[in-house]
């Protein structure tokens, strides 16, 4: 039973019927997937004892591998930026963050398991984290409990398609197949069919940089902009005041 004292922290909706990637992407009919079970409609981010719960809200729940979890139609990726720096590359997904916008936790989700990497202060490769994420469904939702410091971040969230016949589990998309094929008109298009997008999300797929959404501005990084000009103000003052001292 979820908790009644999680302290909301925000909520960002995403537009439904929105699962075809750029829009041309097709989604294979063996096993036949529903579009809603891959359709990113809401994440909901709360404070659980300190540390971040996160719900992804889909548009309906799918197990057609019969996962222990209870769904199994697609793979959810979630990556938080909770400091300056960070990694860049979405890594297996065909996408890149903005300039300036790197992740530090990327979480993994699908039906048969849960995975969590981090990337260390100064640097920009992920480290696995050997930690069990509580996964559970609600509804139409997937929520999991996480040992990320509850906090105000931003977020990069994407829905692919799940396969059990491919090393990491994603089904990519590509020009030609069959029924159970994820079909696109180019070949090594972004894998994802459906993101919660800060911007356009066609423009996302054909330019390859994902908008992360929450959070966009870095207030730290702010704020040392602003130390910085105080201090130059501040040397600027220091400077004219010896000046005149010279001067008398």
């Amino acid at each position: 039973m979820l908790s009644l004292l999680a302290a909301a922290l925000l909520t960002i909706p995403d537009a439904a019927g929105d699962t075809r990637g750029d829009g041309s992407y097709t989604l294979p009919t063996r096993p036949p997937l529903s579009a809603s079970a891959l359709d990113l409609r809401e994440l909901k981010v709360e404070s659980e004892g300190g540390k971040l719960r996160l719900t992804v809200g889909l548009g309906a729940i799918q197990n057609p591998w019969n996962a222990p979890l209870g769904y199994s139609a697609g793979v959810l990726d979630i990556f938080v930026k909770s400091r300056l720096g960070g990694a860049s590359v979405l890594p297996g997904l065909g996408f890149v963050t903005p300039a300036q916008q790197g992740w530090q936790y990327h979480i993994r989700v699908t039906g048969f398991g849960s995975s969590l990497e981090f990337v260390p202060d100064g640097q920009t490769g992920a480290q696995p984290r050997p930690v069990q994420l509580n996964v559970r469904l609600s509804g139409s939702a997937v929520v999991f409990d996480t040992p990320i410091p509850a906090g105000q971040y931003s977020y990069w969230v994407t829905s692919s398609v799940y396969s059990p016949f491919t090393p990491d589990g994603y089904l990519r998309p590509g020009s030609g197949g069959g029924s159970a094929s994820l079909i696109s008109p180019r070949n090594n298009g972004p894998v994802p069919v459906d993101v919660i997008s800060g911007g356009d999300q066609g423009q996302a797929y054909a330019q390859g940089v994902l908008q992360p959404v929450g959070r966009t501005r870095d207030r730290r990084a702010l704020l040392l902009l602003g130390l910085a000009a105080a201090g130059l103000l501040l040397g600027i003052v220091a400077s004219v005041r010896v000046w005149r001292k010279t001067r008398v």
